[in-house]
């Protein structure tokens, strides 16, 4: 999950080589996070939030067959 997030942002973004994601996980939930170039953060956010509202609908959808909640949480 944490390489299809990766591909998706790195298409997104212009500057792909600081494009950072890491997992952390807890008993209960995964967050990915996801980090770029602040100059790059708004096209992987959209207008509205629709971009990153879509990568949470896709993560959310392939973790449905976890045990645990996973979360996406960009820039931080």
């Amino acid at each position: 999950m944490e390489k299809l997030v990766e591909y998706i942002v790195k298409s997104l973004v212009i500057d792909s080589d600081n494009v950072q994601v890491s997992i952390t996980e807890d008993e209960n939930e995964k967050v990915i996070h996801v980090m770029v170039n602040p100059d790059d953060m708004g096209r992987i956010i959209g207008k509205g939030g629709k971009i990153a509202s879509s990568i949470r609908t896709i993560v959310k959808s392939l973790s449905a067959k976890e045990d645990k909640k996973v979360f996406v949480k960009f820039g931080e």
